[in-house]
């Protein structure tokens, strides 16, 4: 007879600890491109998107001689609706699809995991952005063919970056609606706060067209802000010096709000 052989067991690690660490940047980048490739799987969630502002470009500006003629308004109008592009994406993206990811059962095992929320919501600013651009091309197009809008390469690289920076507080607000509230209701209450915000902020009407009060309110919105100093940053002309400071408040505000927002759905749905 033999004796039995004694087996052997690899090492338990101490509780808490993993056999490997994966980094935070690393954890944001494989939840942007899971949420990208998510999105564009939907192809009509990207090209509503897209189709719009370059409508509106084609209906109500190229047909007025007087704005699609002139370089510096017709840049402006460009603007104006570039804008509304990047806050219609930021909150329908996440205002409508944070809420419908929530109604999924795959939603509480991704916030069950060690990682924590700070990946998955760096990677919905950065999807956020990179929607929002897309968005852009098409305008561009439209703009390029049938205006006599025009800027140099540094004012379209200051435009681009300042736009990214204006989206920031749009994708806040809207992940902060899509914790708040169910997917039926999230529908109407982004349509409730897209449309008065960018009427309010000059990118359908330009401001210098307001009466007093209205362009001094309008100065407190953050589409007004974003608008002007996307403005300043594509044709030179000088932004309220209100304007960094009403957007960063903003931002504030709104990512204040998605915090809440989130920690509250997470109190109440699990622990």
């Amino acid at each position: 007879m033999t004796a039995a052989r004694p087996t052997t067991r690899p090492p338990v690690p101490p509780s808490g600890t993993t056999g490997t660490t994966v980094s935070p940047v690393r954890l944001a980048w494989l939840h942007l491109r899971y949420q990208f490739l998510e999105t564009v799987r939907v192809p009509i969630a990207v090209i509503g998107n897209a189709v719009f502002p370059s409508l509106a470009m084609l209906f109500f500006v190229v047909p007025q001689s007087e704005v699609a003629g002139d370089s510096q308004i017709a840049t402006m109008a460009v603007a104006g609706l570039g804008l509304f592009a990047v806050c219609s994406a930021s909150l329908f993206t996440y205002g409508l699809g944070v809420a419908e990811d929530r109604a999924l059962p795959f939603d509480p095992f991704l916030r069950s995991l060690p990682a924590g929320p700070g990946p998955r919501m760096v990677a919905r600013v950065g999807n956020g952005a990179a929607f929002a651009l897309i968005g852009l091309i098409p305008l561009i197009v439209v703009a390029w063919l049938f205006t006599a809008a025009s800027v140099t390469v540094p004012e379209l690289v200051a435009g681009i970056g300042t736009i990214l920076l204006t989206s920031v507080p749009f994708v806040l607000l809207g992940m902060g609606i899509g914790y708040s509230l169910t997917a039926k209701a999230a529908l109407p209450v982004v349509q409730v706060i897209l449309f008065p915000l960018a009427f309010a902020g000059g990118l359908f009407l330009p401001p210098m067209m307001f009466p007093d009060w209205m362009d001094t309110l309008s100065q407190a919105t953050p589409t007004r802000a974003g608008r002007d100093l996307l403005v300043q940053a594509l044709t030179g002309m000088e932004a309220n010096p209100w304007a960094w400071p009403v957007l960063l408040g903003w931002t504030v505000l709104f990512a204040g709000l998605a915090v809440w927002a989130y920690r509250r759905d997470e109190g109440r749905r699990f622990r």
